[in-house]
């Protein structure tokens, strides 16, 4: 695909329901003891494979345009499987349902793409075999028998709203308390969600404490534009000559805003309009407009506050005067891609000064770069990143498979270029 270039970008727009609520109100809306509604949610590739597992398991989920309703059976109420639970892509599918599998009645097989085959699933089996599951392999296909669980108290050893959630979800089901201990705080929409339906889980700090919960209520949930999403454009409006941008109804859930403070740091024109909590989540507006930008250095505990949205940062660093360094960001090895070597090796296409580092990456930005002919990995993040990245280089750029983008947000190109005035 070649990337088309613009000049300005103004206007409003309105990006896609977060993917991590999508997920999470399907899975907790089948859990539950009627029918739970979900306005706005993301009718992205991945949070389509939490649907069709879940259908699997014999939920009927009924979908029109944007809302999505499930009929859920209980916490008791799943049914066995005829077939593999296909996940496609998504991580987030995959490790969840392990929390949700180990502890019921049934034997399941759970595999995806190419790409899940290749992440690794044993952070979050070794702690459920602790609780007493019993899943073969550490990676897709993961072969899960189903098992009376008991709780334990396990300290992270990385910051992983994923790996936290699964052991959340099979503390639903175990004898005894599941604790947790988090290092830093990671995004908490599990936590949030299952507090409204009346699950017996507490939180104190870093601290998550799970009993057996016998049933959840079901909700009427409004899913928030995702702030992961709405990054591109926070991003694409800074950089962008005689620029403005209002991205309306973003998710602003303080355990995801990092990227509004570190576009602060660097100098970056941002205000949150109309503030409003619903359901729990917090949600804004957010005007960005260009602005002179400078390096810093992104590290410690706000890694998990943005490790979805660093490669955007990055690109963001580039058209920065001076040097931005990012650390402490391991976590990014084991996303779709490996997001540390594949910006490297992409940005230096560009001309970019940028060097890998074994948890992150330097940045020398404020200097001309020019187009090439870029790799996505299949990553829609990487892809949606490149785009904007080529936006301010000297020449033309293509993209290799610009259709991942349909992962997260699949009307991401017509959004895009619909800004430009």
């Amino acid at each position: 695909m070649l990337i088309n270039k613009m000049n300005r970008v103004n206007g409003e727009i309105t990006v896609p329901g977060d993917k991590s609520i999508s997920h999470r109100a399907v899975m907790l809306g089948a859990l539950a003891d009627g029918t739970t509604r979900i306005n706005g949610f993301l009718r992205g590739a991945d949070c389509l494979s939490t649907i069709d597992c879940f259908r699997k398991m014999g939920i009927k989920i009924e979908e029109s345009n944007d809302t999505v309703t499930v009929y859920g059976k209980g916490l008791h109420g799943l049914s066995t499987p005829s077939e593999t639970l296909y996940t496609g892509n998504s991580g987030t599918t995959t490790r969840l349902l392990c929390g949700i599998l180990a502890g019921q009645p049934f034997d399941t097989t759970i595999t995806g793409d190419a790409s899940i085959c290749k992440r690794p699933m044993g952070r979050v089996t070794k702690p459920l075999e602790l609780m007493g599951a019993d899943i073969e392999n550490e990676y897709c296909p993961l072969i899960i028998h189903g098992k009376k669980l008991h709780g334990i108290e396990y300290d992270m050893p990385v910051a992983s709203a994923q790996v936290k959630t699964a052991i959340i979800l099979a503390g639903l089901y175990s004898e005894g308390e599941t604790v947790i201990n988090e290092k830093e705080k990671s995004r908490d929409h599990t936590e949030l969600m299952l507090k409204a339906m009346g699950a017996n889980i507490k939180v104190d700090g870093l601290t998550i404490r799970v009993n057996k919960t016998e049933s959840l209520k079901p909700q009427n949930i409004t899913v928030p534009g995702d702030i992961s999403s709405a990054a591109f454009f926070m991003v694409l409006g800074t950089i962008m000559p005689e620029s403005k941008i209002t991205i309306k109804n973003v998710g602003i859930n303080p355990t995801r805003t990092g990227i509004i403070d570190v576009m602060r740091e660097m100098g970056a024109n941002i205000t949150i309009l109309n503030k409003r909590t619903e359901g729990g989540e917090l949600a804004a507006d957010i005007t960005v407009e260009t602005s002179r930008l400078h390096g810093t250095e992104i590290c410690g505990d706000i890694i998990p506050r943005l490790i979805d949205e660093l490669p955007i940062i990055a690109t963001a660093a580039v058209f920065a005067d001076g040097k931005t360094v990012i650390r402490d960001a391991q976590e990014l090895k084991v996303k779709e891609t490996n997001r540390i070597r594949a910006v490297v090796d992409e940005f230096k296409k560009a001309g970019i000064d940028i060097t890998e580092t074994d948890d992150g990456m330097i940045i020398n930005g404020g200097k001309p770069i020019h187009g090439a002919d870029f790799v996505t990995y299949g990553d829609h993040r990487m892809a949606m990143s490149l785009a904007i990245l080529a936006q301010l280089a000297e020449g033309n750029s293509t993209l290799d498979d610009a259709k991942c983008v349909d992962v997260s947000y699949p009307s991401f190109f017509d959004d895009f270029y619909g800004l430009e005035k």
